[in-house]
Formats: structure tokens, C-alpha cells, sequence
């Protein structure tokens, strides 16, 4: 249930089901039948309160997944294709739909439904474009060997560094071990540095040890995956395939 609770979290800060999959707590699938569930629920509405493990538990034991039909969308065709035209994305054009006609299908009947509209081809290039305290870039690699003064002990280091999308400045931090006490004290003092914090972070390095811990060892996973909770932001891995190239220019 706690997995199904940190989905839920996401939602209500407006991720997508394909942002969330991404992140690796769950298949997309999964993902798009869970949201179905909160959404019927009312558990993605701006004042309602976070269920906890037992109130999921107890609507997930007793309650199918919704069946996801894109019929569902043809009644609002009209405005479905005037926002498409206007650019605006689907998870956008769905929470629209909720909050205006009381739509009660998922994300999932809307993107079938956009897909069908076969409305253009994705850009082959896509630019990141990002508002004041919307993302932090969070990088944690292997840091320079160090020797001990005194002892003449040769201490190895790690690298945090975390860098605000927008304004691109940065915190860094030289640390001694790959503790996931380390690894939220860096995110604390790193929020204390800038006097915020953003409403999503992109680990940009998923080879070291602890963030890949921190999408697969379930201990972990739920100590960062509480942190993430109590400050109220998410957290993305970037997968290798999206990273950019050496040089390249992209506005961040």
C-alpha cells in the first residue's frame, strides 16, 4: 500500500501516468487503473486529505480497476480537439474535463482518444523549458580521493550536487559515505541553501549506489519515498537514453 500511496501523492501534484511509471514504482498500466480508483474515490481533489495504507487497502480489495473506454471522451469531442489545437497536454485536458463536466473516466480513455485524433507528430527535438521552483537536477557521483593529514588515511568521497532547473544555480556537498542518512541530509541542507525547495526533483545520476537504491531496495525506496511525502515534492530518474549529449545546448 505504500507504493499505492506515493502514486496517489503524485498525481495530486499533477504527474502524468507515463511520468510516474518512469519513475519506477509501478507499471503504467498499474498506474492508470490506480488513478482511475482515486479519481472515483475523490482522493485527487485539491482539499481532500492523503488516504492512508488502510483506507487503500480496504478500496483496492474490494473495488476492480475501471474499465477504460474511450467512448467515454466522444461527448466532449469538441473541446477535447479546440484544447489539442491549442497545445494543451492530455493529463491537462483530463483534469479539465473532471473539473468541468465531472468527467469520470481516466487519463488513460483521454490519451486513447488524443491518439486517435492523430493530431501531428512528435517534435524530433524536444526543449526543456522550466518556471522558478518547478524542478532541481539532483547529480550524486564518485568524489576525489582524499588523504588524511594526520593519519595518512586515504578516504574516498562522493559528489552531491543539486542544480535549480531554471536559474541553474547550485548547491554541492563533499561527503564520506552513501548512507541514506547522507543522502536526505545533502537534500535538507541543500533546501536550507536555497531557502525552498522545488516542486519535483530529476536525479540526473542513477549509477551510483543509493539513488538506484532508492528506486529498487524497498527500505530505502520508503525512506526517500516519506522525505519526498513530508516536503511535498517528487522525484524522477532520468534515464539514460534522455540524457542530453556533452555540450549540447538545452535550455534548463
Amino acid at each position: 500500500m505504500f507504493e499505492y500511496r506515493q502514486v496517489i501523492a503524485r498525481m495530486r501534484m499533477g504527474e502524468s501516468d507515463r511520468r510516474i511509471a518512469r519513475a519506477g514504482l509501478m507499471g503504467r498500466t498499474k498506474v492508470s487503473q490506480i488513478r482511475a480508483i482515486a479519481v472515483a474515490e475523490g482522493w485527487l481533489t485539491a482539499h481532500s486529505p492523503l488516504p492512508d495504507d488502510a483506507a487503500i487497502a480496504a478500496v483496492v480489495s474490494r473495488k476492480p480497476p475501471e474499465a477504460h473506454q474511450a467512448s467515454l471522451v466522444v461527448g466532449y469531442e469538441q473541446d477535447v480537439r479546440s484544447w489539442l489545437e491549442q497545445g494543451i497536454c492530455g493529463t491537462t485536458i483530463h483534469e479539465a474535463l473532471v473539473r468541468k463536466y465531472g468527467f469520470s473516466g481516466s487519463y488513460s480513455s483521454v490519451r486513447r482518444f488524443l491518439q486517435g485524433l492523430k493530431h501531428g507528430s512528435p517534435d524530433a527535438t524536444v526543449i526543456l523549458e522550466f518556471e522558478p521552483a518547478e524542478a532541481a537536477q539532483v547529480d550524486f557521483g564518485k568524489g576525489p580521493t582524499i588523504v588524511d593529514a594526520t593519519t595518512g588515511e586515504q578516504i574516498s568521497t562522493w559528489i552531491f550536487v543539486m542544480t535549480l532547473c531554471w536559474s541553474r544555480h547550485q548547491y554541492a556537498e563533499i561527503v564520506r559515505d552513501q548512507r541514506v542518512a547522507t543522502w536526505l541530509g545533502c537534500h535538507r541542507r541543500a533546501f536550507e541553501f536555497f531557502g525552498g525547495l522545488p516542486k519535483k526533483l530529476i536525479i540526473d545520476n542513477t549509477k551510483c549506489a543509493i539513488t538506484k537504491a532508492c528506486f529498487h531496495d524497498p527500505e530505502v525506496q520508503r525512506a526517500c519515498g516519506e522525505a519526498a511525502e513530508a516536503y511535498g515534492f517528487s522525484s524522477l530518474p532520468v534515464r539514460r537514453k534522455t540524457r542530453r549529449r556533452r555540450g549540447e545546448r538545452n535550455r534548463e
